[in-house]
This record gives C-alpha cells, structure tokens and sequence, in this order.
C-alpha cells in the first residue's frame, strides 16, 4: 500500500468473500494468506487513471478516511480539502463543485460600459472648457487694447484740439500786443485806451469768464501754466500718458504697462501681445509702403527681434540622379538674398521642387556637383536647419488638433528655449492675425473622416507652421496652390513682413495673377530639365524677353505668356529668331557664363543634345539592362537616404531650441489632447475587450487535466490580436508628420518617448478590461493578481513588436502581420512533434513564454493529490513551475528590445 495525499479520500478497503478483492480498490489478497486483512489504496496517479482516489466534487476530505459534502454558501472543487465561502452574489447550493460568479462579470460588464460612455461624452469636453477658458481671457485682453487704442485715439483728439485752442489763443495775444505796441502815440488817455500792464487790450470776455493768463509783476519769472507744461511734456514725448488717468469703464490707462519678462497670468500675456499688434498696425497705417529705412523707424518705436541673415548664392548647380545619369538640374547660378521674396516658376518637369530641395540639402539618390555658398561661405545648409522653414506641398497638419494647438506647438519647440512666453504669444498672435486666421482659431483643421476647416485655410495653417519659428529662410513649395486670389494675396502680404525683418524667402508658385507677380522682388524661371531662363528682378523680366524679341500680348499675364512658351503651346515670333529650347543659352550667354559644349552643339544645330541619345541608347538596351539600371538606382537611393539620416553637422544657427526633457513634457501633452479627442476609437477598443473576455471566458471552461490551458491560448491570442493592431495606430498614421517635424529639428526621441509613454496607459488598463469579464466568466483556480501581471507583460511585449510592424511597413500590410504574426507563433508554441527546429524556435516565442507562465500560475493552485498529475501535464508541455518569473522578465525584455529596434528603425527609415 502507498500512502494516500491530502485531497484524496481512500479509506479502508473490505474484502468481498465471494470475488476475493478489496473494494473498492480491486485489488487481491495476497495468495495462501487467508488470514490478511486489505488495507487502503494500491494506487495514485493522476486524475485519469486514479480518479476514484480523488475527493469527489462538492464534497471536502480533512483527512484521506473522511469526506464531508459542502454546505449551501459553500463550494468545493475535485480534490479540495476544505470548504470555500462563496461570493456574496454567488448562488451556491449543498454540494457545489464551483461557484457561480457570472453576476458580477454582468454587473462589471454594465458599469465599464457606462464608464467609457461616460469617458466618451466628458473626454472632449475637458478640452473644450479649458479653451473657452483661454478664449474669455483672450477676449478680455482683446476688449482692453481695444479700449486702450479708442482712448488713445481720443487723447489724441483732444491734445490736438487743445493743442491748437492753444497756439490759437497765443497768436491772438502776439497779434493784439504786437498792434498796441505799433500803434501808441503820446496824448491823454482816455477810458477807451488800456493802461499797460491790465487786461484792457485783451478782446471781451463772456460773462463769468476769467481770463486764464495772469500777468506777474516785473520782478517776478512768469511760471508756466499746466497746460503749457503738459503741451511741450506732448511735443517732447507723443506717446507719453503719464500724469492723465483716463477712465474707460473701470479700466485705468497707462503709460509703463509691464514687459514681457514680467507678465505671469494669461490675460496679461494676451493684453501684452495684442497692444504690441495694434501699435504695429499703427505703424503700417503710417507707412504703408514699408521699406527697410521705415522698418528701422519702425523698430525704434516697436520691439522687433532682429533674426540671423541668410544668404544662399550657387553657382553651376547640377543635379544628376544616380544609377541613371539623368540630369534633374543643371548649370543653375544665382542668389538669393534676404529681405526679398523670390517666386521660382516653370512648367511641369523643370525641376522646382527639386531647385528647392537642393538648397536645403536634402536630395538623396542624386549627385550634386557644382559651388553652393551660405553666407559666403562654403558651409553645409544643414548646420542652420533651426532656422529654416521648409513649408512642404501637401497640407501635413495635424487633423485632431485646433490651428492654434498646431501653431502653439510648433513655436514652443522651435523657437529659443530663453525666449519669455509672452513673447511666444506675441509671435504665434502676430501669425495668426496676418494669415487671418482668428476666426478659426479654436477649430478642429479636420481629417479626411471628420471634416474641418477649409482647404484654404488649411493652407495657411501648414504656412503658419514654419512662420510661428521666426525662420531666417523660409522656403515653400506651392503654398498658394488651391487659394483663391485674395487669400494669396493675403497669404503674400503676410510674407512680405516676414521680408522686411530680412527673412530669405523662396517660393515656388503655379500661374500667379498679375498683381500677384508684382509683389515679388525676384524671379527664377526654370525650363524643362532644370535650366534657368531667367533670374533676376521681377520689374526686369519683361525688359529682358522684349530685347529677345518676345513681347506679351496685352492683356495677358506676363508669367503665363513665358511659361507657355516653355511649354510649348505657344511659339515665339519668326522674328525673334529663338526658340523655347534656346532661352537657357541666351540667358548663360547674357550673363556671361561657361556654356557647356553639348548644349552649344544643339544650339548650333550640328548635333542633337545628350538627352536624346541618352534615350536612343536607351531604347537600344536590352530589358536585363534596364531592370539591372532600376534596381541600381533604387539601392542608391536608398543608402543615400540611410547615409542622410544619420548625417550630422554642426549647428551654426545661434539659436537654443528647447531640450529633449522640455520637447517630451510638449509632446506628451500633445499626444494626450489627441486622445482625449479620439475617445470613441479607444471606446471601442475597450468594448471590444470586454466582449472578447465574456465570449472567451463562457466557452473556454477551466479542465482540471490541462489547468486551463485552452482558455489561455484563446487569451493570449485575442489579447495580442486586438492590442497589437490597436497599437498601430500610434505611428502608421503620423508618419508624415513625424518626418517633416524631425526634419525641421525636432527630437525624434521625445516623440518616440511620448508615444509610448501615452500608450502605457492602455498596456495597464487593457488587460484589466480584458481580465474583468474573463476572469469571472472562467473562474479559473489562479489569482487575478498573476493574470493581471502575466497580461500587462504580454500587451507590453505586443505593443513594442507592433511598433515595429507600423514603422517599418505601410497600414495595411502591417495590420496583416499584426494579424498572422500571435496565430502562427501560437501555434509553434503549443505544438507536439517531438522536433528539435520547431522546439527550438517555440523556445524563442513570446507566445510561448505568457502561455507557460498562465498555465503555471494556475497550476500552483493544485496540490497534494494532484501532484503527479500536475508534473505530468507540465513536463508534457515542456513548462516548469519554476519558470513563472523568468518568463515574465523575457517579455519585458522582448518590449524594451522591441522599442529599441522600432526607434532605430524609425530614424533610419525615415524620409526628411
């Protein structure tokens, strides 16, 4: 006989006479012992070969000779040794095997729901009570400069009003003494003749009136009135208010309003902000024609921050794309200079884009040979990337904040770190107001499913992004494509101030009207293949193409006439004696530079150009040739897109940007308002959760053979399915933006960071949404506190690994890896063949490592007696109950090594 475990009831055996075994056990007396008595158990195995040692369900065994049944609000399970009190709301009757607890799932399942609806209604409107709060403030201060500028207006009245009430009054006297004094003659003095010295020469004054200039006697200094001393205390000073309270309501007007360094509450940085624009209106009323000399005066009165020059001069730029030896550019030379606003123009194919990449450095995939100069220097352009403004063609706004949220963040990370955040309001007002943007100001810019502001607008929003920086070169690549003419004209005159405080800018644009291509200083019209036909003046362009003998027809614009001709639609005159092709060789031989010699040869017509036998040779090759070309020029292309990304330089732009810390706090609370706003995709989410944990937890029943083993695999693959591709979403769909902001300098790793840390969030609440409905839908025999942490390991491991996929793989692609990715590596986890590959691939599952720590979680709950069942269940499936925490330590590794390689990967593959 063996000894019997606890959890067992095996009591003494009796012999049966007429078969001669023990019952219950079945077992014989030992032959020729007729006198032997049976014992107890022969026999303890696991629960399929031995059940009847195990103390049945419902019923307890304290001891292996005693089995008592379970009384009501009680329940014991297969083997158990005590009784457990059931739940308060669990219906457990005599001679329960578990407890039934799906009530408080049901109740749990009402409450989340309610919860996250309640989450969803009250989410945005957090935002929207904070904005209206800073919108009532800012309306105060807009209220209060308003009535500050009304009162200065109307002390301006009345100091001119008395100022010339005044002066009147004193060439009335001059006028009267300097008569008395001409015309007095010796005689008598009569009562009509005044005494000198009394007020008898002074015209009558009406009733009650007193004269208000009192004659001192001779040997006293006459003091001056008041109003003589407040008159000159004017003259000498125009704007001075001091010695005059003038009420407005309950408003006091005065003169020392605090500087920005000072200001500390929101209305005062507002009131600070706008008093600042309304003297600059002020200003621009009175020199509508600004130049540099009415800047200067301008500047005097007006505290304008004096920005680095930039000054970009190339000369023989060309562009060759490698791999292919096609010519994008070529034989480029000119300048730009600040303060002026270059338009770049041309038809389609001339190389626009391509001009302006190349003068910002950032032409990968191509060879740029010839001299490009910054500040007369030979420096790279990428040493002053914090100060140049790169406003791409397409509209990359984020469509989940407001204007102002897009504005605010992009001055808070670009500007200086040390400039006082009044002055940040002061800039990103002043933008606001000169793109006419306060209207919609607190609007949502909108996304392709939830609609926003206007397309127009949205235009300037992107053009507000690079101007909010106070850039010294601004570049923009199409900004007035889709405006009509009065939002480019307004978008245009916003430009022009950003000139006159000596900001280069370079734009390239598409058929301007014509008061519109007068209000550029210079520009560069390109021809097919990225030749220059012109660069110069505006005012010079239609002088320069009349002495060629191509003059616009009237009543056409100028701009159109030329590019048409590039284009081909239309032919210069016979007695011109030029063609299209000809333009960029009489603009390099007006100037004076070098000619290359194929393109003589073609004007020569001796030769036909390189370009078309580069496509004869072309035709000529075979399709190996080709395909072995293409594929050459996509790998450069791409090590020179590596190459670029980690290419540094040193930074010449004098200017102290917020750190990584400051940029992460900007980007976390970023990333948060997009959440906030985006409450019903992470509604759903959770509903989602909570539904897979009731269906999951209702069918997958917990089997005492396997420790729930099947129920787990269900959850491992449901919570990696729905949290992975929830977590897609995090970087797939900010691509664009996140390339165009770390391009302009931004830090890629507060942005990773912040992403991450926002979506750590859900790694903690997810599963236990998730756990909520399972747990009491399964009523496994483990804790909910080892599921809790088995789960939060899993979704963190998943979520580092869904990075990845988002970053290194377009959406849909990346949803499908999300996908197959936890099915297949599942079921390599929990497969049977006795294969070492296979083994040790599931070695190396993450999948592997969560399900091996449930199932051991479960399976420490079941002793005594089901102790060799416990041993042969784990070592079939190769698990050890030593193992718990090491596998949970493998996926925390596994996530932070997962978000090391998608930050690597998201700054190497990333297109600037």
């Amino acid at each position: 006989m063996i000894p019997c475990p606890l959890g067992s009831y095996c009591p003494l055996a009796k012999l049966n006479h007429t078969t001669g075994l023990c019952d219950p056990y079945n077992y014989q007396v030992p032959p020729g012992q007729t006198n032997h008595t049976c014992g107890a158990a022969d026999i303890w195995a696991d629960i399929k070969s031995s059940s009847e040692v195990f103390c049945s369900a419902g019923s307890y065994c304290p001891s292996t000779i005693q089995k008592n049944p379970c009384s009501s609000g009680h329940y014991c399970r297969l083997g158990s040794t005590s009784q457990k009190a059931c739940f308060q709301l669990a219906s457990c009757e005599s001679k329960s095997a578990n407890q039934n607890i799906t009530a408080y799932g049901i109740m749990l399942f009402v409450g989340l729901s309610f919860l996250v609806v309640v989450i969803y209604s009250c989410s945005d409107q957090v935002l929207t009570t904070r904005e209206k709060r800073i919108a009532k403030s800012r309306e105060k201060a807009v209220q209060s400069v308003r009535e500050n500028a009304q009162a200065r207006e109307t002390w301006k009245s009345a100091k001119s009003f008395a100022k010339r009430g005044a002066i009147g009054l004193q060439t009335q006297l001059s006028r009267t003494f300097s008569k008395r004094k001409s015309s007095r003659m010796p005689g008598p003095r009569g009562l009509s003749q005044a005494i000198p010295g009394t007020d008898g020469g002074l015209p009558p004054l009406p009733p009650g009136a007193s004269s208000s200039f009192q004659f001192e006697p001779k040997g006293k200094k006459k003091e001056p009135s008041n109003l003589t001393k407040m008159i000159h205390e004017i003259d000498e000073n125009p704007e001075s208010q001091h010695g005059f309270n003038i009420q407005i309501g309950n408003q006091n007007i005065r003169k020392n309003a605090p500087k920005g360094k000072q200001l500390h509450t929101q209305s005062q940085m507002f009131r600070y902000a706008y008093n600042q624009i309304e003297r600059e209106k002020a200003m621009q009323e009175q020199n509508k024609n600004l130049t540099f000399s009415g800047l200067i005066t301008m500047a005097n009165d007006i505290d304008i921050r004096k920005r680095p020059a930039i000054e970009i001069a190339f000369k023989d730029l060309t562009i060759t794309l490698k791999g292919k030896n096609k010519n994008l550019m070529r034989c480029v030379t000119g300048k730009l200079s600040p303060g002026r606003v270059s338009a770049v123009m041309g038809p389609s194919g001339a190389g626009k884009t391509t001009f302006l990449s190349a003068l910002t450095g950032k032409v990968p995939g191509c060879t740029m040979s010839g001299m490009v100069l910054v500040n007369q220097k030979v420096e790279s352009i990428r040493s002053y990337k914090k100060i140049i403004g790169f406003v791409p063609q397409d509209d990359i706004v984020h469509g989940n904040l407001t204007v102002e949220e897009n504005l605010w963040f992009s001055a808070r990370c670009r500007l200086a770190a040390d400039l006082p955040k009044p002055e940040k309001v002061l800039v990103v007002e002043r933008v606001i107001e000169s793109l006419g943007l306060q209207a919609i100001r607190d609007s949502l810019v909108g996304t392709v499913e939830k609609r926003g502001i206007s397309g127009g607008q949205r235009k300037r929003v992107n053009v507000g992004l690079e101007m909010v920086m106070e850039p010294s070169l601004l570049i923009l690549d199409e900004p007035t494509s889709g405006l009509d003419s009065s939002s480019s004209q307004l978008l245009l005159r916003a430009l022009r101030r950003e000139a006159l405080e000596a900001v280069n800018i370079c734009m390239v644009v598409h058929q301007p009207s014509y008061s519109l291509f007068k209000m550029f200083d210079d520009l560069i019209l390109l021809a097919k293949g990225g030749l220059t036909v012109y660069h110069g003046p505006v005012k010079k362009v239609e002088e320069y193409f009349a002495g060629l003998g191509i003059t616009v027809p009237e009543r056409v614009n100028p701009p159109d006439y030329y590019i048409d001709i590039l284009e081909g639609i239309i032919k210069p005159s016979a007695s011109s004696g030029v063609n299209a092709k000809q333009l960029p060789i009489r603009w390099m031989l007006h100037n004076g530079y070098q000619v290359p010699m194929d393109m003589i040869e073609s004007f020569e017509g001796t030769k036909a150009s390189t370009s078309e036998e580069n496509g004869d040779g072309t035709d000529a090759q075979s399709f190996a040739g080709d395909l072995w070309a293409d594929v050459k020029c996509n790998v450069e292309v791409t090590k020179d897109s590596i190459q670029h990304n980690f290419l540094s330089s040193g930074d010449l732009s004098d200017r102290r940007t917020p750190g990584v810390f400051q940029q992460y706090r900007y980007f976390l609370g970023r990333v948060g308002k997009q959440r906030l706003r985006e409450a019903w995709t992470q509604s759903v989410d959770y509903l989602i959760l909570l539904l897979a944990g009731i269906c999951l937890g209702t069918l997958a029943k917990v089997s005492d053979e396997t420790f729930g083993s099947q129920g787990y695999i269900y959850s491992v693959i449901a919570m990696s399915l729905l949290c992975s591709i929830a977590a897609l979403r995090s970087f797939s769909l900010d691509k664009l933006h996140y390339w165009r902001e770390s391009g302009s300098g931004m830090s890629s790793l507060a942005y990773f960071l912040s992403k991450d840390t926002v979506d750590l969030f859900n790694i903690l609440i997810k599963p236990l949404v998730y756990l909520s409905m399972f747990y009491f839908f399964n009523n496994p025999r483990s804790s909910v506190y080892d599921n809790y942490f088995v789960l939060v390991c899993l979704v963190y491991c998943v979520t580092g690994l869904a990075y990845i996929l988002a970053i290194c793989f377009e959406p849909g692609p990346a949803q499908l890896w999300s996908v197959l990715l936890p099915v297949v590596l599942t079921l390599v986890a929990t497969h049977n063949d006795n294969n070492k590959v296979v083994d040790l691939i599931s070695d190396l599952c993450y999948t592997k490592w969560a399900l091996e720590a449930f199932v051991v979680s479960n399976a420490k709950r079941y002793s005594g007696v089901w102790l060799i069942t416990r041993c042969g269940s784990l070592q079939g499936s190769g698990y050890d109950l030593m193992h718990f925490v090491p596998n949970l330590l493998k996926l925390i590794a596994t996530g932070i090594v997962a978000r090391a390689i998608a930050y690597i990967c998201m700054i190497t593959l990333q297109k600037k």
